[in-house]
C-alpha cells in the first residue's frame, strides 16, 4: 500500500491525520522540510509543478528525472531515508501548453506524465482542467471533456510504469489526483469571489473520471485515484487570503463522507493553524503548501540582508544587495509577476517583495540573484549579533537563546523556513497535535 493510502486508511478509521504536500523546487525549502519530518518521523512528500520541472527543463531547467535524483541526494545529504521520501507531479497536464491545440498540447502532456513516472515518481496529479487552444474560450470545459484527457494521460502514465518495472521489479504504484475544478496554480491573478465547489459538481466529476477510465481498461489505475482535487474556499493572492469557512464547504464534504476518497486542497498557504486543523478534519487532508514556504525564505533572506548592512557598515565589505538585485531582475523579466499584481506603481513594488503571491520565488533561479545570496551568507559567516537577531529575527533569536538552534546564517535561513513547516506539521498529525502518522 502506497504511504498516502495508508494515511487515508488511518484517516477514515476515524484518526484526524493528513499529509502535507512541499510544492518546491528550491534547496532551502526542500532542506527544511526534510529537517522537519526528520524530526517529527514523518513522511516527506515534495511536488514540483509542470511548469517548474518538464520536459523542456521548465524554469528550474531540470527535467523529472533531474529533480527525482536531486531529491534523492538531498536527502542523503540530510540523513533522510529514502523510504519516507515521496515525490509527486503536480498539475501533470498541458499546463504550459495552453496556446496549442489539443493535439499537439496533449501530446506533450503525455511525454511530461509519462516522464514522471518513469523516472520514479509515485503521486501523480492528472489537471486536464484548462482550456486548449482550439477549446471554446467563453465556455467552461466539460467534466467529460476533462475526464476523457485524464483518463489518457493515465495510460501514458500507466504505461511508463511498465517500462519503469523492466529495470526496477519492485517499483511502487503511483496513487491518482483527479479534479475538474482546480484552483490555477501559484495563487489568484486578481481579487475574486471564491465559490465552493458544489457537492453535485464533485459526485459528477467523479462519475466523469471513472466512466472516462473504464472506457479505457483502467479500472485497476481507478482503484489507485485517492483523491479529488475541489475548492473548498481557500484561496490568497497578491495582499489577501481568503480562509477557510468549514460551514460553507459543508455539504461538499459530505461528499465523500462515507467513501473511499478524500479531498487535495490546493493554495493552502498562509491559513491560520486552526483552519488548516478543520480542512483535515473535514476531509480535506492533503494540503498543498508552495509560496508560503518560499515567501518565509525571502523574509529570512531580507532580514539577513538587513543584518549585513548593519554588521557591515563602514568595513569597506562589498554587500549582497539581495533585495535590489531581486528587484532588478523581477524588472527585466516581468512576465512571471504582471498578471497577478496590480495597481499603481508603489503598489507593484511593494507586492514584488512582499506580496503573498510570492512571485519572486520565479527570480532565485536567476544567476544575479543566486549570486546575492551566496555573498549576503559569505559575508555573514560569523554568528550573528544576539540584539541583531532579536530585532530582525525574534523567534530563532528565542531558540538561539534556548540553545536549539545553532546561530549559523545556514540554520536560521532553515529555520525560519520551518516555522511555516511547523504549521502543517500540526494541521496534519493527530488530534493532540502528536507527530504519528507514519
Amino acid at each position: 500500500m502506497h504511504p498516502i493510502q495508508e494515511i487515508i486508511t488511518s484517516y477514515k478509521s476515524g484518526q484526524h491525520i493528513g499529509i502535507f504536500s512541499n510544492c518546491s523546487a528550491n534547496e532551502y525549502v526542500l532542506r527544511a522540510v526534510m529537517r522537519r519530518c526528520k524530526a517529527h518521523g514523518l513522511y516527506a512528500l515534495i511536488e514540483s509543478t509542470a511548469n517548474q520541472v518538464n520536459q523542456d527543463g521548465g524554469y528550474t531547467g531540470q527535467t523529472p528525472k533531474d529533480f527525482y535524483e536531486w531529491c534523492l541526494a538531498l536527502a542523503k545529504s540530510e540523513g533522510f531515508g529514502e523510504s519516507e521520501l515521496i515525490l509527486g507531479g503536480d498539475h501533470l497536464g498541458p499546463l504550459t501548453w495552453t496556446k496549442l491545440s489539443e493535439a499537439e498540447a496533449m501530446e506533450k502532456a503525455r511525454r511530461l506524465i509519462g516522464d514522471y513516472v518513469l523516472a520514479g515518481f509515485t503521486k501523480i496529479h492528472i489537471d486536464t482542467s484548462m482550456r486548449l487552444a482550439d477549446d471554446n474560450p467563453g465556455e467552461r470545459l466539460a467534466d467529460e471533456i476533462i475526464a476523457e484527457r485524464g483518463a489518457r494521460l493515465c495510460l501514458a502514465a500507466e504505461a511508463a510504469l511498465q517500462k519503469r518495472r523492466q529495470k526496477f521489479p519492485d517499483a511502487a504504484n503511483p496513487v491518482y489526483i483527479i479534479g475538474s475544478e482546480v484552483p490555477i496554480p501559484g495563487g489568484a491573478q486578481e481579487h475574486e469571489e471564491l465559490g465552493v465547489t458544489s457537492k453535485e459538481n464533485c459526485l459528477a466529476t467523479i462519475a466523469a473520471f471513472k466512466k472516462a477510465f473504464d472506457e479505457k481498461g483502467l479500472m485497476k489505475a481507478w482503484e489507485r485515484v485517492v483523491a479529488v482535487v475541489v475548492q473548498p474556499g481557500v484561496e490568497f493572492s497578491e495582499d489577501d487570503v481568503y480562509e477557510y469557512d468549514s460551514k460553507k464547504a459543508e455539504d461538499l464534504c459530505s461528499a465523500i463522507k462515507n467513501d473511499r476518497f478524500v479531498f487535495e486542497g490546493h493554495s493552502t498557504d498562509y491559513q491560520p493553524r486552526a483552519a488548516m486543523r478543520q480542512l483535515v478534519s473535514d476531509g480535506i487532508i492533503i494540503l498543498k503548501v508552495g509560496p508560503a514556504l518560499t515567501f518565509a525564505l525571502r523574509e529570512a533572506l531580507f532580514a539577513l540582508e538587513n543584518i549585513e548592512k548593519i554588521a557591515l557598515h563602514g568595513r569597506g565589505v562589498k554587500l549582497s544587495r539581495f533585495s535590489g538585485v531581486l528587484e532588478e531582475a523581477m524588472l527585466e523579466k516581468p512576465d512571471q509577476w504582471n498578471k497577478h499584481y496590480h495597481g499603481d506603481e508603489q503598489k507593484q513594488w511593494i507586492n514584488r517583495a512582499y506580496g503573498f503571491s510570492d512571485r519572486a520565488r520565479y527570480y532565485l533561479p536567476e544567476p544575479a540573484v543566486k549570486k546575492a545570496i551566496e555573498r549576503l551568507v559569505s559575508n555573514l559567516s560569523e554568528p550573528v549579533a544576539l540584539p541583531l537577531l532579536s530585532q530582525f529575527m525574534p523567534m530563532q533569536y528565542t531558540r538561539v537563546r534556548d540553545g536549539t538552534l545553532v546561530n549559523s546564517v545556514d540554520e536560521l535561513i532553515l529555520d525560519r523556513i520551518g516555522d511555516c513547516i511547523d504549521d502543517y506539521i500540526q494541521a496534519c498529525c493527530q488530534g493532540d497535535g502528536s507527530p504519528d502518522n507514519k
